[in-house]
């Protein structure tokens, strides 16, 4: 492993453990082993260091998340099947403390942002991309898909994974299911007459 790769696997520690806002670039370079002018050469700052550590880790949540879904749904699954089910394993996902806390600093990333228009400006960059990701897990986009209707449904996706997320994190016991929100997506939808 590269000192660029070290970097980015130390931080997403540093993340984990400190969050975004107690790490320093120190905490980064030691835990990654390298010089802390290495953050300067392949990143420029650390917070674009610490915005491209978020960005993996994000990444890598969703494609567990995808993975545990393909292997666990039958390739026949209905559409509400698979929705409860993503949900259902997506939310399972919280369970893990590295998964948690991976969720508790994007909170806080999204809180500080307003204090920081260069860590808001790097977090717009990563929606449209977060957004194509959540519409392709819930099996609602492919490469077919028009890009509009890709980012409009991963926009709710997004919206609604924030939310139960947020509940999670403050009780879990109370926090919707996977079926609780196929149920009341399918109620809404049957008020709003489609």
């Amino acid at each position: 492993m590269g000192n660029r790769e070290a970097l980015i696997e130390g931080a997403k520690t540093c993340l984990m453990e400190k969050g975004y806002s107690r790490t320093t670039a120190r905490d980064i370079a030691t835990a990654a082993g390298v010089s802390l002018a290495a953050i300067g050469y392949h990143f420029g700052s650390k917070e674009a260091l610490m915005n491209e550590a978020m960005r993996q880790a994000l990444d890598e949540w969703g494609a567990d998340v995808g993975k545990a879904m393909s292997a666990e749904l039958p390739g026949e699954a209905d559409v509400r099947e698979r929705f409860a089910a993503t949900w259902g394993q997506a939310v399972k996902t919280l369970e893990s403390p590295e998964t948690r806390a991976l969720w508790v600093t994007q909170y806080e990333v999204l809180s500080l942002g307003a204090h920081l228009p260069e860590l808001l400006e790097a977090l717009s960059k990563m929606q449209g991309e977060a957004r194509e990701g959540l519409a392709t897990l819930f099996g609602s986009a492919d490469e077919n898909t028009d890009p509009e209707t890709v980012q409009q449904v991963g926009t709710f996706y997004q919206a609604l994974m924030l939310g139960v997320i947020a509940l999670w994190l403050f009780d879990p016991a109370k926090a919707p299911k996977g079926e609780d929100l196929a149920k009341a997506i399918q109620l809404i939808s049957t008020q709003l007459g489609s």
